[in-house]
């Protein structure tokens, strides 16, 4: 086609009867010019034409379908893409014809186009690849997945190979020239690439043992990161911090750093409380008979108070511990009550999932008094309504002290070191 067109041009000029050779050199510079400004006349027509049926009526198209892919390729630029690609290849192949008699010029411009050629077909890709992977974030069983970074990787090896066949066609060497090049280098690419590698292979090995999704609320204290995974990148991970900051995380540090991934909280039936109230080992006695008394009244402690103390009393009496042997005797303690009571009312309220695991214990006594350790599982997991079922829990427990004739352990402050001076 374009030695045809050539000839055609040719036959404007017969050199062997009208023309001189130096007339004929003059009339086709001239030629080639006015050959060069109808080409590029003709480009921008072309832009205008592709740019008309691929970005307007394909916007027209979209918005009417029913369909979310189309969309996605719009608001990526794709088709934008594509209407620059159209004018582009126009040029390339009639650059030829237009300066068929300047070889050197025609060379020249021909690579320089085949460079533009690719490098809008790069842009294309990039924008293609990001149009796929909003596609896939569509889908609600995708949205967990680093879909990001494997979008990430496929750019880089696609742009990589494109940017090897822009040099191929700029040098005139073969593309496997530089392939077969790139081993003598691939330690200095392994050094300039070192993250981009690790944070590939870390979000392989993230997707493949399903460590962290997308939502999910993780806490690593190496980087002051507590809050919900918003992206998972190849380089980075990007985490909203529950302050509304944002911690960005090195992808492959979730391979070689702990961190704490509560998804398993947010998949079961509660969530963890875990508190404990130090008891003032001064106020733990054995309950006397008034305060037996006293808890019998309270209907959570009412059966219980009952069955002990008859039990109690019955051991007491086969055991004879009465007179000097009554100290071995068995007596009900106000902390062992408390501690009762304590089971009792976290079992019964309704905030409380009686049916997972459910302990009143005590710790080891150290210099704070006696830790009364409260270990169960709220059913709300949700982090305001969580806080309000374990503040209303505390504040009756500490409410109900007094009760129980306990109290609790508190370091001395200024206005106690006053009051024992006023004394």
């Amino acid at each position: 086609m374009r030695a045809q067109i050539i000839d055609w041009i040719k036959g404007f000029y017969d050199l062997s009867t009208k023309l001189g050779e130096d007339v004929y050199d003059n009339d086709l510079k001239w030629w080639t010019l006015g050959m060069f400004v109808t080409l590029i006349l003709a480009s921008a027509i072309v832009w205008g034409i592709s740019r008309f049926i691929l970005i307007r009526v394909m916007h027209v198209v979209a918005g009417r379908s029913k369909t979310e892919w189309d969309d996605h390729l719009m608001n990526n630029k794709v088709f934008r893409g594509l209407a620059l690609l159209v004018p582009l290849m126009f040029m390339e192949y009639f650059l030829s014809i237009a300066f068929f008699h300047y070889p050197d010029l025609e060379m020249f411009l021909v690579k320089l186009s085949k460079v533009l050629i690719i490098i809008a077909i790069i842009i294309i890709v990039n924008r293609t690849f990001n149009a796929i992977r909003d596609i896939m974030l569509d889908y609600e069983n995708l949205k967990d997945k680093p879909i990001r970074s494997y979008s990430q990787v496929l750019k880089i090896l696609v742009s990589g190979i494109l940017i090897i066949s822009m040099f191929s066609v700029v040098t005139g060497k073969s593309a496997f020239f530089f392939l077969t090049s790139l081993g003598a280098i691939s330690a200095v690419l392994l050094l300039i690439f070192k993250d981009t590698i690790l944070g590939f292979v870390g979000s392989i090995q993230l997707s493949a043992n399903n460590m962290i999704r997308v939502g999910d609320w993780i806490t690593m204290e190496r980087y002051g990161a507590d809050g919900d995974v918003e992206e998972i990148n190849l380089a980075t991970v990007k985490v909203r911090n529950f302050d509304r900051t944002i911690t960005t995380i090195p992808t492959y540090s979730f391979i070689s750093d702990s961190f704490k991934n509560w998804r398993g909280m947010d998949e079961s039936d509660g969530r963890r409380i875990k508190r404990s109230i130090k008891i003032q080992i001064s106020s733990v006695k054995f309950a006397s008979n008034d305060l037996i008394e006293r808890l019998q009244k309270v209907d959570l402690l009412n059966d219980f108070i009952t069955t002990r103390q008859a039990e109690i009393e019955e051991y007491n009496e086969k055991g004879g511990f009465v007179g000097e042997k009554a100290v071995n005797a068995r007596h009900q303690t106000n902390i062992g009550l408390f501690r009762k009571y304590v089971h009792y009312y976290l079992d019964n309220k309704e905030e409380i999932n009686s049916e997972m695991t459910l302990i009143v214990r005590q710790l080891d006594p150290n210099e704070y008094g006696v830790p009364l350790e409260i270990y169960c599982f709220s059913k709300s997991k949700e982090w305001a309504i969580y806080e309000e079922v374990v503040a209303d829990v505390f504040d009756h427990l500490f409410s109900v002290l007094d009760i129980f004739e306990l109290s609790a352990f508190e370091r001395p402050t200024g206005l106690d070191f006053k009051g024992s001076m006023k004394k």
